[in-house]
């Protein structure tokens, strides 16, 4: 990407990373005429560590903004199928046709997180990547005023901007810097190991259930799939202690049914990485010159792969936020977000523990369902046009 030498001296908002939320709510301001800057510690396009399964929410909010024809001509397997295995019984349910989504998608985040930053380039706002930020700068009040930089090649610079917006994950700097408390917390953490297999049939979702373990198929770019098993984190640690590829086998088939083996003969074409599990949580996201998107804001458990739909959706909801200016539009931000959010911490929560047989996995799958589709029905109802590109 270009240097950081031809920076402006002033922006509208800087945005502290570049990946999922950020660079979603750079685009959505971008397009509203704002001028944006978007900064992120790691190369363009860089991999990150995640199942990456768009729910209905997160394809709806790519429709709205034109940017599923970008995920299509990278030939993101269309999933028409979710299949939820609850020991040896197997529900399908198939993505009815809604609100412009025929089809869920699970694209590797070299392709989201390239598509999301293209589309905020291509909408005015710039970005910079390998670059990170030493250091909020700020007013004699104690407001917010700034960023400094730092470039790959050791060059510093100092931007100044109206709105800075920490978009850089669990361990946000920004969050750090401002104190941004944290006033919800949950109670359980889960652990996760994942590696992507070829081989593998590509026909939907596949989550599978049994007590005390979980794990999943999710068919994505290049003819791969992606494969994780999840258990409490003591668990995970043990089992793959000493052998990664046997105990994640194993793992892997003790969730699915007794007459089947779904890695079968795959072959495993990446290694295996892992999440060792952070609780969840809710953080006050806006103050004084700043504001928190994505991760930094809002976390939950990886389990129920809602994340990314999570980031998209408050994506939005900040930029609108930051368009209207107002101190009540922020604090209704940050309401919005929680209400939208509130059944599906607390649900995810419930399932992240594990403490549960396979009539009540089915009872908290059926209320994270209710929970979606209030939440898709929210975002339907936005005004499309504000945000799309002229």
């Amino acid at each position: 990407m270009l240097p950081t030498h031809d920076l402006r001296p002033h922006y509208d908002c800087v945005l502290v990373g570049a990946r999922c939320a950020g660079a979603a709510t750079a685009m959505l301001l971008a397009r509203r005429g704002l001028r944006v800057l978007a900064v992120d510690r790691r190369p363009y396009g860089a991999d990150a560590l995640s199942t990456h399964a768009l729910m209905r929410a997160g394809v709806l909010q790519l429709h709205r903004w034109g940017l599923i024809g970008a995920l299509r001509a990278a030939a993101t397997p269309e999933i028409r199928t979710t299949t939820f295995h609850y020991g040896d019984d197997a529900v399908a349910i198939p993505i009815t046709a809604r609100g412009g989504v025929d089809a869920l998608y699970a694209p590797r985040r070299t392709v989201l997180d390239r598509v999301l930053a293209d589309a905020a380039g291509a909408a005015g706002a710039e970005l910079r990547f390998c670059v990170s930020v030493q250091a909020l700068r700020r007013g004699a009040a104690g407001r917010v005023t700034g960023v400094t930089l730092l470039d790959e090649r050791g060059r510093t610079v100092e931007v100044e901007a109206n709105l800075v917006i920490g978009a850089d994950g669990i361990g946000s700097r920004v969050a750090s810097e401002v104190g941004a408390r944290t006033y919800r917390e949950a109670r359980h953490a889960t652990a996760t190991a994942l590696a992507y297999f070829a081989g593998l049939p590509q026909a939907g979702y596949h989550w599978y259930w049994n007590p005390g373990i979980a794990a999943g198929i999710i068919p994505t770019n290049d003819g791969l799939s992606c494969a994780f098993v999840a258990a409490p984190p003591e668990r995970l640690v043990e089992a793959l202690a000493g052998d990664v590829d046997g105990g994640f086998r194993r793992l892997f088939t003790e969730a699915a049914p007794t007459d089947s083996d779904p890695l079968g003969g795959a072959q495993r074409v990446t290694s295996y990485r892992r999440f060792a599990g952070v609780r969840g949580y809710l953080r006050r996201s806006h103050g004084p010159g700043w504001a928190l998107v994505g991760d930094a804001g809002y976390f939950k458990d990886p389990l129920t792969s809602h994340g990314i739909s999570d980031a998209l959706r408050d994506a939005e909801l900040l930029a609108r936020a930051v368009v209207d200016g107002s101190p009540c539009a922020y604090a209704d931000y940050q309401a919005t977000r929680d209400e939208l959010s509130a059944a599906l911490f607390e649900t995810t929560d419930r399932v992240a523990s594990f403490a549960w047989d396979l009539a009540e996995i089915r009872t908290l799958h059926t209320a994270l369902s209710d929970a979606m589709r209030a939440e898709n029905r929210y975002l339907a109802g936005m005004d499309e046009g504000a945000e799309r590109a002229a």
